[in-house]
């Protein structure tokens, strides 16, 4: 079998744009996965169509080691996450191949299933204005729709330091959704990396009240030692890893114990194989995975295959119920979350197919997702139609 072309689809989202492709190969069967990176559209689609001959048309899908070593290695200068979240893509779909001609779901490929049922917590729900009424309101509704575990970030447009006012009202919005969900709630506190030690030492303390399941990206994602001096200082778990790829990204955080959850996401950090190579490295240091995932139904399809069949697999990230609805037109059979938990697919391949019409009928948009604006929660912000 081998691949005969790369079809791309862009379609325009609230605030990002998503893309998919397709893989198509001379048997007559077809691969889907997601390529979506924020603020880089162009840049993803430029690379697709870099590597499109260079390595993808003519390969056998079934070479995926020799195929992502290739893409890899072989353009010598590495362009973070545009160059992998262009190898993951193409390696997702090839699995997605190998699903379909084989029969079976992807994730009984790799392993076989580890769990009869994938946790799911909601991302995404927040986005009204930075108010405790409104977001306790907002919390209400995602336990209405059967989540046991949310994520948001409380935090306005900080840097490194955060004012007294700004800490004050963060502090107050997570009051405000603990007292409304409860104390069985699972909340995972982001901070999007945007504080120095300093600080974030300081706002942890401040939340340990409320019993978080994690901080995340409690610093910036460059310096691991950053990362290990507020681990060491708080007594909440640390998060992180959206922003690292392949295995070789996560190795110092794995070695230091920089971490307690590891977050790669699998449309970014190389892939299926290569994110169950990061969850095997960090196994041995009782590390668990909680891969992220704010991109689109794609990239939930495929995160979920790797949460069946990874033994220290978490929760899985989803913001598909609280984004536009048509985008669960667009991937069809994409899993959908039931009593706060995904089912183990069960039709070949990642169980996905893209409808092409609903794409069309949204297409890309110009904006700028930037964590720095003073709104940027509400989605909206900064984006044109």
């Amino acid at each position: 079998m081998k691949i005969t072309n790369i079809q791309v689809f862009v379609t325009g989202a609230a605030w990002r744009n998503l893309i998919f492709i397709r893989l198509d190969t001379d048997e007559g069967i077809s691969g889907c996965a997601e390529a979506t990176s924020h603020n880089k559209t162009r840049a993803v689609l430029g690379y697709l169509e870099e590597v499109k001959r260079r390595y993808v048309i003519g390969a056998d899908p079934f070479d995926i080691e020799n195929l992502f070593a290739r893409m890899f290695r072989l353009d010598y200068s590495y362009a973070a996450t545009v160059q992998t979240t262009v190898i993951s893509a193409v390696e997702i779909a090839c699995w997605d191949i190998i699903g379909k001609f084989l029969g079976q779901p992807v994730w009984r490929l790799l392993g076989g299933k580890c769990r009869d049922r994938v946790p799911a917590y909601a991302n995404g729900w927040y986005t009204t204005e930075r108010k405790p009424e409104l977001w306790a309101a907002q919390a209400r509704k995602v336990i209405e729709k059967g989540y046991r575990a949310m994520k948001f970030d409380p935090f306005g447009a900080g840097g490194l330091e955060l004012s007294r006012a700004e800490t004050n009202l963060a502090v107050s919005l997570v009051e405000a959704v603990r007292d409304a969900v409860g104390p069985e709630i699972e909340l995972f506190i982001e901070a999007h990396g945007r504080f120095s030690p300093a600080t974030s030492i300081a706002i942890a303390r401040e939340l340990e009240r409320f019993q978080p399941g994690w901080y995340e990206e409690p610093v910036p994602p460059e310096n691991t030692g950053a990362l290990l001096e507020v681990k060491n200082h708080i007594s909440i778990p640390v998060a992180t890893g959206e922003r690292c790829y392949t295995r070789y990204g996560f190795r110092e955080l794995i070695e230091r114990r920089a971490a307690d959850i590891l977050q790669p996401d699998v449309i970014h950090a190389g892939g299926l194989l290569e994110t169950k190579k990061i969850a095997a490295m960090a196994e041995p240091y009782y590390m668990m995975i909680a891969p992220h995932n704010s991109a689109g139904p794609g990239c939930t399809a495929a995160s979920v295959h790797f949460a069946v069949c990874t033994p220290n697999f978490k929760i899985q990230e989803t913001f598909d119920d609280f984004s536009e609805p048509w985008l669960k037109q667009a991937v069809r059979g994409a899993p959908e979350v039931r009593d706060g938990s995904f089912d183990p697919p069960a039709a070949p391949g990642l169980g996905i197919e893209l409808d092409e019409d609903t794409i069309r009928q949204h297409p890309p948009r110009e904006g700028f997702f930037n964590l720095w604006d003073p709104d940027w929660n509400r989605r909206e912000f900064g984006v044109k139609a």
